[in-house]
């Protein structure tokens, strides 16, 4: 197969799901593992595709992208900080009474994940993020102890998404990580951005325990990249405004451990 071949069929791919892994590239294109990776490369340097840690995603020639600023799809963080208050910090609370003294975790980038960290003073974690915002909320607990992966900052999110490799990543193993997603439904969970897939991924990987941090409202809807199916999460703290149906679904659907929280008082 000419590279002309396989590129058609590594930007099909790509286009179809706007993320693809190297197994779901190695299926579809008849060479090696190390000559998928040669053409992803080189058309990366040719400004069609952005490899990401476990696969690549396509650049829209259409977009500034290249030009621009990092941005993700999906809503700003301060924006997102103004909704589900009450919710969100209820669901917070009760992720950190999951963490033990001295513990290893792994907190990702979101505004229910970011309520956690004013419950967290004094049991003197080591703590691995990507958002700047956590970071700086966690300074001032003088007792935890904070690792950053290092990569581009998105400023919207304020999220630092560490490119392909390990060398961009702390030699860390966590014994829970805490995530939040963009939707949850029987099927997985989801994000908006490509990126973001990637970078969960990655965390999903240094985990022994995974808690998924979502406010009802993520649960009305399932859209996006899937990031992982449920079986893969071994709690999720939602609030009590979640439908009952909803909930029964997603237990049917194998996630058994769901811990439901009042929101907190005005």
């Amino acid at each position: 197969m000419h590279a002309s071949e396989r590129e058609d069929i590594i930007l099909g791919a790509l286009r179809e799901k706007g993320f693809a892994t190297y197994r779901d590239l190695e299926e579809k294109v008849d060479a090696s593992p190390a000559t998928i990776r040669r053409d992803l490369a080189r058309l990366e340097k040719l400004g069609k595709i952005t490899r990401l840690h476990g696969g690549a995603k396509e650049v829209d020639p259409s977009s500034s992208e290249q030009s621009a600023l990092p941005s993700l799809t999906g809503t700003p963080f301060d924006k997102s900080l103004r909704q589900n208050v009450l919710a969100k910090r209820a669901i917070g609370r009760a992720a950190a009474k999951y963490c033990r003294p001295h513990e290893g975790i792994i907190i990702d980038g979101g505004t229910t994940t970011y309520q956690m960290c004013e419950f967290l003073d004094e049991i003197e974690l080591q703590v691995l993020t990507n958002s700047l915002h956590i970071v700086n909320a966690l300074l001032r607990q003088e007792t935890t102890q904070l690792l950053v992966p290092s990569g581009p900052i998105f400023r919207e999110q304020n999220i630092i998404l560490a490119p392909a490799g390990e060398t961009s990543m702390p030699n860390f193993h966590a014994g829970k990580l805490f995530i939040g997603a963009a939707a949850v439904s029987p099927r997985g969970i989801f994000q908006a951005d490509a990126l973001l897939v990637a970078s969960q991924r990655r965390f999903l990987e240094r985990t022994d325990e995974t808690i998924l941090m979502v406010d009802s409202s993520k649960l009305e809807v399932s859209s996006g990249a899937i990031v992982c199916e449920l079986a893969r999460i071994d709690r999720m703290i939602t609030d009590s405004n979640a439908d009952p149906k909803l909930i029964a679904q997603l237990r049917d659907a194998g996630l058994k451990h769901i811990e439901i929280v009042e929101p907190d008082a005005s």
